[in-house]
């Protein structure tokens, strides 16, 4: 088939695109495409740099509940009881 029958039997396919219809075509495509290789090269890259951190946590002291100045002596609340 030559190029010109191509065209021939394209064009009535091109004629019933509404003219008033906005599409991304090819440039959408490939700004989508490129955007989409830089977000898994930024994973990739992330992936490698988290494997490189070495933390270890500090062990936790344990902590001691902090009184109010004025409530040594305080009577204690309802519903505790000392255990003996």
């Amino acid at each position: 088939m030559y190029a010109t029958q191509a065209l021939t039997h394209l064009v009535p396919l091109a004629e019933e695109l509404d003219k008033n219809k906005v599409t991304p075509g090819v440039l959408g495509f490939i700004v989508f495409a490129a955007l989409a290789v830089g977000v898994w090269l930024l994973m990739k890259s992330m992936n490698r740099h988290m494997g490189k951190v070495d933390f270890e946590e500090a062990p936790q002291e344990p902590k001691e509940p902090k009184e109010p100045a004025g409530a040594k002596g305080a009577a204690e609340p309802a519903g505790s009881a000392k255990r003996k």
